[in-house]
């Protein structure tokens, strides 16, 4: 950036470097070369204002793809992705169990660091880029993101206590990790509508 306003600073001051304002008479090209300045100085100021914005809009959608990615991974491939094995070798627990961690990952629950992480603020950071006759349309779909994403991380969370509670099993977290997985898809979806009306 600093690189970038450096040139743009020397391509402005260069037609003025032959120049004097106090110089009289004022050739011609010093006219020119003040209009031009001018003219520049409004640009460069608009261009180092509008740059900083640019790039953190572009990088928030970058985020938003890169999660839906994932996301989507996620959904396409639910069972594997939450089926973890080789964890005991006891044939009386089994060696496969299915595991709620990865739902709650791929949601940007578990991690600050994660691209969907608070995702219902980093869209909402890009609502002036919607069409305004788009604009309810995007706060549903940011909602029904929030709404989603929320219940099938919550529901991932119950599963992981469904075998110690009482009358629970495995099958109890089988049951409640596959009910995420609507949720998940529910989520997937509306990500993809919000990021499809920010382009």
């Amino acid at each position: 950036m600093s690189a970038l306003l450096s040139f743009l600073t020397l391509l402005v001051l260069h037609p003025l470097l032959s120049c004097f304002a106090w110089q009289l008479p004022l050739k011609e090209s010093c006219r020119v070369s003040r209009q031009r300045f001018l003219a520049s100085t409004i640009v460069t100021l608009f261009t180092s204002s509008a740059l900083p914005v640019l790039a953190d809009t572009s990088l928030d959608i970058q985020k938003l793809e890169v999660g839906y990615a994932q996301l989507d991974y996620l959904v396409n491939n639910f069972e594997k992705e939450t089926t973890v094995c080789g964890r005991s070798d006891n044939p009386y627990i089994g060696l496969c169990e299915r595991n709620p961690t990865k739902v709650m990952e791929a949601m940007g629950f578990k991690s600050t660091k994660h691209p969907l992480f608070q995702a219902d603020k980093t869209m909402m950071r890009l609502q002036s880029m919607v069409p305004s006759d788009k604009a309810s349309e995007f706060i549903d779909a940011v909602e029904q993101w929030t709404q989603a994403s929320e219940e099938a991380s919550g529901i991932a969370y119950v599963s992981s206590w469904a075998e110690a509670n009482p009358g629970g099993g495995k099958d109890r977290v089988a049951l409640y990790i596959e009910r995420s997985r609507k949720n998940a898809s529910d989520a997937r979806d509306a990500l993809r509508t919000a990021i499809d009306m920010l382009k």
